[in-house]
């Protein structure tokens, strides 16, 4: 697959911990030409490279769509936690809202990369105990399903942030220091926001063998 130097790419999520690490990699990239951050809010930051489209409905987003045409990547970092949400409203925030999304960029987009950050231990299945994993899992296959040129699901377990984040998770704050204590027993588990960003990238612009990406995959694909 030839490179292509001059990317445009769409991120969602980037005033979360993820997004906000994957945009800094796109814009220190010198393959990335341009970024268009579609979000709710801001994220506050002027840059060469920066665009931003704001929405108040990303379960709606048709009236925009003639603005997200012309783009060679998304990179869906959007997500919400499933800790005291039931199943229907969780699969309405997960698997509803990004497969729309996908929807309509697919359809402006057909040569487009989408990654989307999925989790560790999502289910393939459908099937299994874990509610999350089963929304996930679903969301995961039905992407791949859709005409875009390529669909990686990114699973990252325990993710390092980068210096100067301004949105990491409060967890991370708390429990950063169990990091190096985790990478002993664990390393197979743990990737920085910038592995995660720059695979991404590399998956876009060079393509990769499967469409999940466990953290082996991520550290492969940033090799590449």
């Amino acid at each position: 697959m030839s490179i292509k130097p001059n990317l445009k790419v769409i991120i969602t999520g980037a005033t979360g911990m993820v997004g906000e690490g994957v945009l800094h990699e796109c814009l220190n990239s010198p393959a990335v030409a341009e970024v268009l951050i579609l979000g709710r809010k801001s994220y506050g930051l002027s840059h060469p490279k920066l665009k931003e489209l704001l929405h108040s409905n990303f379960h709606n987003i048709t009236s925009i769509a003639e603005q997200l045409t012309g783009y060679d990547a998304c990179f869906f970092c959007a997500g919400v936690s499933s800790v005291g949400k039931k199943e229907e409203e969780f699969y309405h925030l997960t698997y509803t809202l990004t497969t729309h999304v996908a929807t309509v960029l697919a359809q402006q987009n057909p040569a487009m990369t989408f990654c989307y950050v999925s989790g560790r231990g999502t289910d393939s299945s459908e099937q299994g105990k874990l509610m999350w994993a089963r929304v996930k899992g679903k969301t995961e296959n039905d992407l791949t399903k859709l005409p875009f040129a390529q669909v990686y699901n990114f699973r990252p377990g325990v993710i390092e942030p980068g210096k100067g984040m301004k949105n990491t998770v409060k967890l991370y704050n708390y429990l950063g220091w169990l990091l190096p204590v985790i990478k002993l027993f664990r390393l197979d588990g743990i990737v920085t926001l910038k592995e995660i960003g720059k695979a991404m990238i590399n998956a876009t612009t060079k393509g990769y063998k499967k469409s999940i990406l466990e953290v082996k995959d991520i550290k492969e694909l940033v090799a590449q």
